[in-house]
């Protein structure tokens, strides 16, 4: 059975590579799916005013809330951000950014150098046994309003699965992209 797709797909390959007006229609239609794909990825941007408007919960630290797996879906348009809001965060010179839930707010009154009303948080992992200093960057013991990339707004329960094992598993990442790509060249429009 497999051998058989494969099969048809070569053979619509070399009827694709003959025709090259058909050819250079499914490339078309292969950027627009992707250019489509970004602009909905900017717009969730720009509407979340978050960076990183989904994000995949890839630890058991937020367990039983969220579980490895989880998608989140961020909002950093709220400015506020209270006690026990899950929020997501990013610590400087660390690329994968930490989803724990506020445990302390702190509010500075001004002078020393801080603004009046300025915010420093304090987070913790639900299935943590301490706060998150520890994580934070070095003689960093709070952290500032711009370290929190959103506050987790909903979720989609283990569909982020899919992202863990794509990011474990290299190969298959290609391999699943290389199958997509193919078929959209080869499909053919109704």
């Amino acid at each position: 059975m497999i051998k058989e797709v494969i099969d048809k797909q070569i053979l619509e390959l070399r009827k694709l590579w003959h025709n090259k007006r058909q050819l250079l229609f499914q490339v078309l239609n292969l950027a627009m799916i992707v250019f489509s794909a970004l602009m909905i990825w900017k717009g969730l941007m720009f509407i979340t005013q978050s960076e990183s408007p989904v994000v995949v919960v890839l630890s058991g630290s937020m367990e039983p809330a969220f579980q490895r797996g989880d998608i989140l879906f961020l909002n950093n348009s709220v400015k506020e951000v209270g006690v026990g809001d899950v929020v997501v965060f990013k610590i400087k010179d660390r690329d994968i950014p930490i989803v724990h839930r506020i445990l302390k707010v702190h509010t500075k009154r001004g002078g020393d150098g801080f603004e009046e009303g300025e915010v420093e948080l304090l987070t913790k992992g639900d299935n943590n046994r301490v706060d998150d200093r520890g994580l934070y960057a070095p003689g960093q013991l709070w952290l500032k309003r711009e370290d929190i990339l959103g506050k987790a707004v909903g979720t989609l329960r283990y569909v982020g699965m899919v992202t863990i094992a794509l990011n474990d598993y290299p190969v298959l990442k290609y391999v699943l992209v290389g199958m997509m790509g193919l078929f959209v060249l080869t499909s053919k429009e109704g």
